[in-house]
């Protein structure tokens, strides 16, 4: 699995010009993407790194965790394409969304079972994304 992070003051995503996540506060938007070898164990890992990700500023170094940051997670499938040829990327990569679409919501139940507020947006939809990167901060995560 892979995540690209971004610690933001807000964000949100919408759908049809309706918002059906967001983060009205400082947190962690992040866009997962699922490749053919993911595993629920993988997912329960990618949401333990992103909840204790210790990229808040304070006093030392704070996490979601530390701080009760919300997360916002959003599908992203095209993180992983491969555009080493070419101009076109292949996206023979990413996982078949009914392979995607359960570990995408693991990652989100494992994040909640940790006690983490979470938003998401909607597997599959044509997603409008919104967000004030806060740093900027910018992370790939891979587990």
């Amino acid at each position: 699995m892979r995540a690209v992070v971004q610690r933001v003051s807000q964000a949100s995503v919408s759908v049809d010009g309706q918002v059906v996540g967001a983060i009205s506060e400082p947190g962690l938007l992040a866009l997962v993407g699922v490749t053919h070898d993911d595993t629920p164990e993988k997912a329960a890992r990618l949401a333990a790194k992103l909840w204790g990700l210790r990229v808040f500023e304070g006093a030392t170094e704070a996490s979601c965790s530390d701080l009760g940051a919300p997360l916002l997670v959003i599908s992203q499938f095209t993180l992983y394409g491969d555009t080493r040829k070419g101009r076109r990327p292949s996206w023979i990569a990413a996982a078949p969304g009914p392979v995607a679409e359960p570990l995408v919501e693991e990652v989100v139940a494992a994040l909640r079972r940790l006690g983490a507020k979470v938003e998401t947006g909607r597997f599959g939809a044509d997603m409008k994304v919104s967000l004030v990167n806060d740093g900027p901060i910018t992370l790939i995560v891979d587990v």
